[in-house]
C-alpha cells in the first residue's frame, strides 16, 4: 500500500505495508525491560471469589490484571507534566502524530566517566536538516536493548547542550533508545529534560521525549515518516508505539 504525502510542498511515497516499529512490548516477565529501581511488570490472571480468570483454569474468558510503571517497563512517551508541579497529561499535549522524521545513530562519547551525548554530535549527525522528530540510536545498538536491566548501570544521557541545540533546531518530538535523556544520579538536575522542555522560560507544552526504543540495525540513518502512537491514558507518561516508515525513492 502506496501512500503519498504532500510535505511543505514536496510530495514523498511511503509503503505502509512496510512498518518499522521501534517499541519494546511489555511482557510481564523476569526480563522484561527495567529501569529506576522497580520489580519486573506483571501480567496475571484476575481472582476475585472464587473467580480466576484464565480459560486454563476454567473460566470462559482470560482476564488479566497488569501492573507496571510507563517510565520502567515499556517505550513511552511522556511530556512536560513529567518534570512539573502541575499536572499536563501527555494524552491532552499530543495531538497530532505523524511527522518527519530524522533517524541517526550516535556513538556517546566519555566525559568525566560517563558516557554522554553532545551538541556536537547531534550537529554533526544533523547538520542543516529540519526535522520535526529526531531519533537516536546509540551504538553499540545490540539485541539485547529490549531485555536490559538498566538500574545502577549509569547508562549514557544527554549533555544539557545538546537538548538546547535540538530545541534550536525546531524539534518537538525526541525519541532515544535509552531509559532517559538525564543521567540516572543527578540529584535531580534534570538538565536535559528541562532544556528540551524550556520549562525556565516559556515551556514547550506540545513537545515529547519518547524513551526506550529499539532501533533495529537493518534501518538506515536518514529520513522517514514517523507515526508516534500513545496509549490514551491521561497522565504525564504514556506506552507508545512510534512506528518509522521508510520514504521510497
Amino acid at each position: 500500500m502506496i501512500a503519498s504525502i504532500k510535505h511543505n510542498s514536496r510530495i514523498y511515497k511511503i509503503d505502509l505495508g512496510s512498518p518499522i516499529d521501534i517499541s519494546i512490548p511489555l511482557t510481564g516477565r523476569e526480563n522484561n525491560v527495567n529501569a529506576w529501581y522497580l520489580g519486573p511488570p506483571t501480567i496475571t490472571a484476575h481472582k476475585q471469589d472464587g473467580f480466576i480468570g484464565s480459560v486454563e483454569d476454567g473460566a470462559p474468558v482470560n482476564f488479566n490484571d497488569i501492573w507496571f510503571n510507563p517510565h520502567s517497563h515499556v517505550t513511552h512517551t511522556e511530556c512536560l507534566g513529567h518534570i512539573t508541579e502541575a499536572f499536563h497529561s501527555v494524552n491532552q499535549k499530543l495531538k497530532k502524530f505523524f511527522f518527519l522524521a530524522e533517524l541517526v545513530t550516535v556513538a556517546p562519547e566519555q566525559m568525566n566517566g560517563d558516557f554522554v551525548i553532545s551538541e556536537k554530535q547531534l550537529k554533526y549527525t544533523l547538520g542543516n536538516k529540519k526535522r520535526k522528530a529526531v531519533v537516536i540510536r546509540t551504538l553499540p545498538n545490540l539485541s539485547d536493548k529490549r531485555t536490559r536491566q538498566y538500574s545502577d548501570t549509569n547508562p549514557p544521557y544527554l549533555l544539557e547542550e545538546a537538548a538546547q541545540y535540538l530545541v534550536k533546531k525546531g524539534v518537538d518530538h525526541l525519541l532515544i533508545d535509552l531509559p532517559s535523556v538525564d543521567k540516572e544520579r543527578d540529584n535531580g538536575d534534570l538538565l536535559a529534560h528541562k532544556a528540551f522542555w524550556n520549562v525556565n522560560g516559556k515551556p514547550r507544552e506540545k513537545a515529547t521525549i519518547t524513551e526506550f526504543i529499539y532501533v533495529p540495525n537493518t534501518a538506515e540513518d536518514g529520513t522517514y515518516f514517523l507515526d508516534l502512537q500513545v496509549a490514551p491514558m491521561e497522565n504525564d507518561a504514556s506506552p507508545s508505539r512510534p512506528v518509522l516508515y521508510k520514504i521510497e525513492d
